[in-house]
């Protein structure tokens, strides 16, 4: 059995999906489904059985999978809202759960590959993997930085494989229950598909008008990079998950305008809140990864986008 957390989500669905194309169809889904559209992401996909994440917690501390043939935990459930300030809720979803999942990996000894966060850098511009760079600037940042020294402290008694993958900015099918925080390219082509109009703010932090760059990363290759290092035995890492090219704004708008034949890009002012909390850059720096075995080239931004609005146009079709 494979356990995906936060399996009806995002980046833990396409996952369940990457199982099924490898022909694994005993997969236990663990979510909370109080957004209920997210059951879309899950309708097409086959699994074994789904579990509420609150139910799951309740049994792992009981020791319910104490007996049971466990191959792999994939650790994608949490707060992922960075705008959420009750610090105690975004604690307890992205620290003490992971906790538990991390204590119920290393009693069985398998694999857990679990999500961290390129916001763990935060205030930083430097994205390699070591303390100094690792600034954050909310309380999700800084509950995915704290599972990850967690995970550190513990790791001269683990003895099985434990990696944390530090997505940089991740875009692609079944994120539609989001909301603000879906990609950029789904907000993107969600407004020139309504309107006509891609809104991008106004130069900021020494960077023109759509011009802050981020690193954008299919998640076709964060579901490669997942299954991958779930293969690898004993390793013990945490490393940014992102294509290690960094790509602006404008770029996004302008290639969803030319896929579409239509469109155009309006520039608005940064909210004076956010603009103190904004990273106008990031690029990730990938040479923990290769180093951890995973060669294969990635997605380039263009392809990602042309394969996303593909899907999209299928899903209306």
């Amino acid at each position: 059995m494979y356990i995906v957390t936060g399996g009806a989500g995002f980046i833990g669905s396409n996952i369940v999906a990457g199982l099924n194309q490898e022909g694994h169809n005993h997969i236990l889904v663990v979510d909370n489904l109080h957004k209920g559209d997210k059951f879309l992401n899950l309708r097409d996909l086959n699994i074994a059985d789904f579990m509420d994440k609150n139910e799951f917690r309740e049994r792992v501390r009981h020791g319910y999978f104490q007996d049971k043939a466990i191959k792999a935990i994939f650790h994608q459930g949490a707060c992922s809202d960075t705008m959420e300030y009750d610090g105690r809720y975004m604690m307890d979803n992205n620290f003490t759960y992971s906790k538990e999942v991390l204590q119920l990996a290393l009693d069985k000894g398998v694999p857990l590959i679990y999500a961290s966060s390129a916001a763990v850098y935060g205030a930083s511009t430097t994205f390699v993997e070591d303390p100094q760079n690792e600034k954050p600037l909310n309380v999700y940042g800084y509950s995915k930085l704290l599972f990850d020294r967690h995970v550190e402290q513990l790791r001269p008694q683990i003895h099985s494989t434990v990696v944390g993958l530090r997505y940089f900015n991740v875009y692609g099918p079944r994120e539609q229950h989001k909301g603000r925080m879906a990609s950029m390219v789904y907000q993107l082509y969600q407004q020139l598909r309504s309107s006509g109009v891609a809104q991008l703010f106004a130069g900021s932090g020494g960077y023109g008008d759509g011009e802050q760059r981020r690193d954008f990363i299919s998640v076709a290759d964060v579901v490669r990079i997942n299954l991958s290092l779930a293969r690898k035995n004993n390793l013990q890492a945490v490393c940014n998950v992102g294509t290690g090219l960094s790509r602006s704004f404008n770029d996004i708008a302008r290639h969803l305008c030319h896929l579409l034949g239509q469109g155009s890009i309006h520039y608005k002012a940064m909210p004076e809140g956010l603009a103190k909390k904004y990273q106008n850059f990031t690029e990730a720096d990938v040479s923990r990864l290769r180093s951890l075995g995973f060669a294969e080239p990635f997605t380039t931004l263009e392809e990602g986008i042309t394969s996303f609005v593909a899907s999209e146009q299928a899903l209306a079709a």
